[in-house]
């Protein structure tokens, strides 16, 4: 029987979905940078809160230094840049002492070392437990990953389940889209073992926490308590477990203000905590304002390390909600120049320019449709739209 050879064809796209996806890359981008236009380096701004960084293997191939968005493009143009996203109290690195002899463009002044900045293997390009690069040259489909909202690494949702003590069902809906806001991974899972300690509604569908059947299976018996709490406790430890029943619902607390009130009625800094240290945790939207901020708790996260939790500005989730509404404001106030603009221009001027924009708008539309939409566009085509225009011009 003769061979069969068969062309593979280009993918093509449509104009209007070539421009959504423009526009959707777009937005991504701004989400990432925070609204950060990569003007100005960040460095003066201290340790941001949250800001996107970036590491450049060619000034610091050992992976320890990061810079901001404007180093990037100004000081950096033309190196190999790896973009980390986005790193919570963190300085811009440009320029110091981990850089040799090249120093920063648009700060030259710079302390020796941002002391304060946290460093992983991510700034060498590698990610999640198995160290690998992202892309990954190694693979033809890249696999999307999870980023642990503590200590920032990144996850593949295989190796989250292979870490895990018990089978890890990742919360997602029937289209496959994440019901979680964040990842614990199940490193830092320990460092956070008191929010079993909340009602299971901060954590996010099929995302249960230790029960009291859970509890009964490992040994650990519940005796009841008078103080609206119940003991737990086992050979080895004595825990408190919380009863939320008298807590109003309908008070609840904004993040970050402080309470003189314990919700849980326990003590973290003198309570042992038992968790199942290896299961990571994937919480529900808006969980962070479930946890409690009076003097004890607060003086719990700072000794773990975990204070930025009940602060608002940290999460990923209000950082992207900023960086949406700088955006909107930005394409209001291009609008706003584009229509002042107009209104300062002349009769005669005003009407050539809104008529040149609807001969545009026309030949566009004509092109589309006379266009066979399964053929590419190339720039010939693109030229040839303009010539059009030209003679439209001409013959005006």
């Amino acid at each position: 029987m003769a061979d069969v050879f068969e062309e593979e064809t280009e993918q093509t796209v449509s104009l209007n979905e070539y421009l959504d996806e423009v526009e959707h890359q777009e937005l991504e981008a701004d989400l990432v940078l925070g609204g950060d236009e990569g003007k100005e380096c960040t460095y003066v701004k201290g340790y941001m809160k949250r800001q996107a960084i970036f590491s450049c293997l060619t000034c610091t191939p050992d992976g320890n230094a990061g810079v901001c968005t404007a180093c990037s493009l100004s000081c950096h143009d033309g190196h190999e840049i790896i973009e980390l996203w986005t790193k919570r109290k963190f300085k811009c690195d440009c320029g110091n002492s981990k850089f040799g002899e090249t120093y920063c463009k648009l700060l030259p002044s710079k302390d020796i070392e941002n002391e304060e900045n946290k460093y992983n293997h991510n700034f060498k390009g590698k990610y999640c437990t198995c160290g690998r690069l992202y892309p990954d040259p190694d693979v033809e489909e890249q696999v999307e990953m999870i980023q642990c909202c503590i200590c920032e690494d990144w996850f593949h949702e295989a190796h989250l389940s292979v870490e895990c003590t018990k089978e890890l069902q990742i919360p997602r809906d029937e289209d496959g889209e994440p019901l979680y806001e964040d990842l614990i991974c199940h490193m830092c899972s320990s460092i956070c073992s008191f929010l079993h300690l909340y009602p299971q509604t901060i954590f996010a569908p099929h995302q249960q926490p230790n029960t009291a059947t859970d509890l009964k299976e490992k040994g650990v018996e519940a005796a009841p308590s008078g103080s609206g709490t119940s003991e737990v406790h086992n050979a080895d430890s004595a825990v408190l477990e919380p009863n939320f029943e008298n807590v109003d619902d309908d008070k609840t607390m904004l993040v970050g203000e402080k309470s003189d009130k314990c919700l849980l009625g326990v003590d973290l800094l003198t309570t042992e905590l038992t968790s199942d240290k290896s299961q990571p945790m994937f919480l529900s939207k808006n969980w962070r304002e479930a946890i409690c901020v009076c003097e004890k708790c607060l003086g719990f996260y700072e000794k773990k390390g975990i204070s930025f939790l009940v602060d608002k500005e940290d999460s990923i989730a209000e950082y992207e909600k900023v960086a949406k509404q700088r955006r909107d404001e930005k394409m209001q106030q291009q609008e706003g120049e584009e229509m002042n603009f107009l209104s300062n221009l002349g009769h005669v001027e005003k009407m050539e320019i809104l008529s040149g924009i609807a001969d545009m708008k026309d030949e566009i539309h004509t092109f589309l449709q006379s266009f066979d939409a399964s053929k590419p566009i190339t720039s010939d085509d693109i030229h040839q739209v303009f010539d059009n225009l030209k003679k439209r011009r001409r013959m005006d």
